[in-house]
């Protein structure tokens, strides 16, 4: 049980693990504290927090456990301001997309209070975001991922990690690197080509016309180009090295295709096509698992 929960950024996620928290009872108290006023207002008036923190120190002065669910760019100011405020036996966890930047800071600013951090990372994100997008059942059957560091006592981590199975995730712990390797494949370049390609059609002088065309595949690639630009701009910077691999390897594999429909090499498109189906189809039925 949890006395009190400070959610830092009560929008999809952290909103989310509040509500589904409250709803399995296992939290009593639940304070939202963020940079936008009217955004925890909503919150506040859906339930999903029971109180506005008007200070992170106050806020936090009394809290078992404190989730940063922010943009990741944002975590080295809070680290430094949690450094002072975070009181003895908290727990503090985050709901970051990159791991290895988000630890660093933490190293830098927490000091001995290091080892109270145990980094996190919900994989149930959304296009959408705010207080109003919170819902109990978000990370049904979602995986977790927790990077936990040699400082972290087991007991806190399995804390952690009981938490996040009472709201349904399927919890797995990851080297931070091999983390964000990963997910700079899987993840994030993956909006960076949804970003990429909305951007470039919607500044073509016949825009309208595109759109106006576009169909379901269209519609499901481009879901995850309305995710939050800030959030996004930060994962970019902050995954710059493996992102930058993984971008590398994209283009290729895109010249490699260039090349093959400029020498109408049919069969060579149709066994790329072919293999990528096969592995998507062995992804979906779980034969990578």
């Amino acid at each position: 049980m949890i006395k009190h929960l400070v959610v830092i950024g009560p929008g999809l996620i952290g909103g989310s693990f509040a509500l589904a928290l409250k709803r399995q009872g296992l939290v009593e108290r639940v304070t939202g504290v963020g940079r936008g006023r009217a955004n925890l207002e909503h919150a506040l008036k859906l339930g999903i927090i029971d109180a506005i923190g008007e200070s992170l120190p106050a806020a936090v002065k009394d809290a078992d456990l404190v989730l940063a669910a922010i943009p990741v760019g944002a975590m080295p100011a809070l680290f430094r301001e949690l450094a002072e405020a975070l009181p003895a036996g908290a727990i503090l966890t985050d709901a970051g997309s990159t791991k290895q930047d988000v630890i660093a800071a933490a190293r830098a600013a927490l000091g001995g209070k290091i080892g109270q951090f145990i980094p996190g990372h919900p994989i149930a994100g959304a296009e959408t975001n705010g207080a109003g997008a919170a819902h109990a059942h978000l990370f049904e059957g979602k995986p977790v991922i927790l990077t936990p560091l040699t400082e972290n006592r087991a007991e806190d981590i399995d804390r952690v990690e009981s938490l996040w199975v009472a709201c349904g995730a399927r919890v797995a712990r990851m080297d931070k690197s091999d983390h964000d390797r990963v997910f700079a494949a899987v993840s994030h370049l993956p909006h960076l080509a949804a970003f990429a390609l909305m951007e470039e059609l919607a500044a073509r002088p016949d825009a309208n016309t595109f759109f106006r065309f576009a169909g379901s595949g269209f519609r499901d690639f481009s879901r995850i180009a309305g995710s939050h630009p800030e959030m996004w701009r930060d994962i970019a910077l902050a995954n710059r090295e493996a992102l930058l691999g993984e971008l590398d390897t994209y283009i290729d594999k895109l010249e490699s295709i260039r090349c093959m429909i400029e020498a109408r090499d049919g069969s060579g498109l149709e066994q790329l096509f072919a293999r990528a189906r096969q592995a998507r189809n062995n992804w979906i039925k779980g034969k990578f698992e």
